[in-house]
């Protein structure tokens, strides 16, 4: 075993390293999490529980330990002659004792029932909390039931979740769902309705884009009664206010005026008034 970086390495047979991180004021759950993983390797864990009393491997045990340890919190445990005091003794000081940890315990519950997914909040950050709370459990020598977990998640989503939720909860078996399954179903969706949003963006963007296009090309104007309409047509106001060059008399087909405005027309009329007036003259 050596020291390396601020954590000790555990040479496995068949040249696997097994790395422990070194113990801090913040860092106990994990430490806590890592170490025991390395013991289990070894087959060292029921030493830890108490179970094992050969002095053999309860002094490997130690020898794994106590390099993890800052010196202050080594020279506590120091003399300890069994492994399973010294993790004892480091837990309560992390800790605390029996009443302390079953007050966090308490603390923690409260916490997870309280937790809710923020509408911004993706569905990786928010199971993440949840995970962060399940370890914390472990770490004060209790558990979570996997299905409390698992509902606990999916009651607590925003509604444009429900779907895939109610989809869970109807053709699945809750009992036997892990949390990261029901992680993994809702991220999969998550990344569908974000396809859908950027689709839907598109096409947004591109109807728009093409409105305004039309608009400025065959001058369309907002009527009276609110709707657009082609050249003129009804006192329309169009966006290009005072720019009457891209507009098109829907009477004349000329550009540059509303049909409204059309002096062509006009004159025709009057042309035609001025004929029907000569024709009995004539005859």
């Amino acid at each position: 075993m050596t020291e390396n970086a601020g954590a000790s390495t555990v040479r496995e047979q068949g040249g696997i390293t097994l790395q422990c991180p070194k113990l801090t004021e913040t860092n106990y759950t994990s430490w806590s999490i890592l170490v025991e993983t390395v013991l289990r390797a070894h087959g060292l864990w029921k030493t830890v529980l108490g179970e094992d009393k050969d002095e053999k491997r309860n002094n490997t045990t130690k020898a794994i330990i106590y390099p993890t340890l800052p010196e202050d919190v080594l020279l506590q445990v120091a003399k300890y002659k069994d492994a399973q005091d010294v993790w004892d003794s480091i837990k309560i000081r992390y800790l605390g004792t029996e009443w302390v940890q079953k007050a966090r315990l308490q603390t923690l519950r409260g916490e997870l029932e309280r937790l809710k997914m923020k509408d911004d909040e993706t569905i990786n950050d928010f199971s993440g909390k949840i995970i962060g709370i399940v370890e914390k459990f472990k770490s004060l020598g209790s558990s979570l039931d996997e299905e409390v977990t698992v509902r606990k998640f999916l009651n607590s989503i925003p509604k444009k979740y429900l779907p895939i939720v109610a989809s869970i909860e109807q053709y699945s078996d809750l009992e036997s769902m892990s949390l990261e399954e029901a992680v993994g179903r809702l991220k999969a969706y998550e990344d569908r309705l974000k396809i859908h949003d950027e689709k839907e963006e598109e096409r947004d963007q591109l109807y728009m884009a093409s409105e305004e296009r039309h608009g400025e090309s065959s001058g369309y104007g907002r009527g009276n009664g609110g709707n657009y309409e082609r050249g003129g047509r009804g006192r329309g106001r169009g966006k290009g206010r005072g720019e009457k060059s891209g507009i098109q008399c829907y009477d004349c087909g000329d550009f540059g005026h509303f049909s409204y405005e059309c002096t062509k027309w006009k004159d025709k009329d009057n042309e035609a008034k001025l004929v029907q007036e000569e024709e009995p003259a004539l005859l």
